[in-house]
């Protein structure tokens, strides 16, 4: 059976402030912790009104210390703005505080528009090609492997510890999958972006792994996917509604402020071009009843070569969103010991 984890962004939702948002989001980490979920991320956006945050360590910080089993991590952190040194130091003060809870995630996205980039890297020179070494750097700095030679060879990332977080790329094409192989680290595709060639990405990692002899993994991937299950089929369908209208708007360029409520979404005046992207962005959700969202988990795991799916589930009602992760938790047989 596959294992089952989080993805959050944090939407701010409509009718509610970017704090209501986040509250809601330490409700969720706990009610996933309870349902049996493995992990649960949150990702690194920029200048986006319609997300409550944009700094995953700060947030990974505060859902650790609001749970107490459950794996927490970044989704990632983006990594060609930042010193690998600074964000080594960082994870590795999480990992103090909370061992063998804390994830790495990395990924080379700007994650925003070209303006928050350039406030991002603000008098800095960035050469994106340098992300590989950034990534060895941060294997140095976590596992004290610095090699021999290098400028930081006798740099300590502090606190010293005996344990160190798992380290993921992130990536919605195949380039991240190549280098994930390379260095030898787990590896997340985003196919909840709707990118295609997901399946030749993670099954290229899986045949190309090279194992790194500090990490000694084995090849280890997963996927995110945007989920919507409720008791019904008609049900889930309505719920879907105000998620297609937030990523119609980032489709076409519309900034919407917040994720929509169905009714916001059910009343929008859709043109034939509009119907048209959502129905392509439909292809790359799974939606349904318990027994339906099941079988397209099992088979996407299949296609996609991966143990492992972060399920991101942006439902506006916050009973529902809960209930959502609830009822896939129960179809998968996972340890659910929380009430509604």
């Amino acid at each position: 059976m596959i294992k089952l984890g989080v993805l959050d962004q944090v939407y701010v939702n409509e009718g509610q402030t970017a704090t209501e948002g986040l509250q809601r989001s330490t409700r969720l980490a706990k009610a996933t912790e309870d349902l049996g979920y493995t992990r649960y991320w949150v990702s690194e956006h920029h200048a986006m009104r319609a997300l409550a945050f944009s700094s995953p360590e700060v947030l990974v910080a505060h859902l650790a210390a609001a749970t107490s089993r459950i794996r927490v991590g970044s989704g990632g952190i983006m990594l060609p703005h930042y010193s690998a040194y600074k964000v080594a130091e960082n994870f590795r003060l999480l990992e103090a505080l909370h061992p063998g809870r804390i994830d790495l995630g990395l990924g080379r996205a700007p994650g925003g528009m070209p303006l928050a980039t350039r406030a991002l890297q603000q008098d800095k020179y960035v050469d994106v090609n340098k992300y590989p070494q950034q990534v060895l750097d941060i294997i140095g700095y976590l596992h004290d492997s610095i090699p021999a030679g290098h400028p930081f060879e006798k740099l300590m990332a502090a606190p010293a510890i005996s344990t160190a977080p798992e380290i993921w790329l992130l990536g919605s094409s195949s380039e991240s999958a190549k280098i994930a192989a390379t260095l030898g680290t787990s590896y997340a595709f985003a196919e909840f972006f709707g990118t295609p060639g997901g399946e030749m990405a993670t099954q290229h990692y899986n045949e190309n792994f090279e194992p790194n002899h500090v990490l000694e993994e084995q090849p280890r991937s997963m996927i995110a996917t945007l989920v919507i299950c409720a008791d019904t089929e008609e049900e889930a369908n309505l719920l879907a509604k105000s998620s297609d209208l937030l990523f119609l708007g980032i489709r076409t360029g519309l900034e919407i402020p917040f994720l929509p409520s169905v009714n916001t979404a059910v009343h929008y005046p859709y043109t034939d071009m509009d119907l048209q992207h959502i129905k392509q962005i439909r292809q790359r959700r799974v939606i349904g009843t318990p027994a339906q969202v099941k079988e397209q988990l099992l088979q996407m795991s299949k296609d996609y070569h991966v143990g492992e799916i972060l399920l991101n589930i942006p439902i506006h009602d916050e009973k529902a969103r809960i209930h959502s992760y609830k009822l896939i938790a129960e179809a998968f047989g996972m340890n659910v010991n929380r009430e509604d």
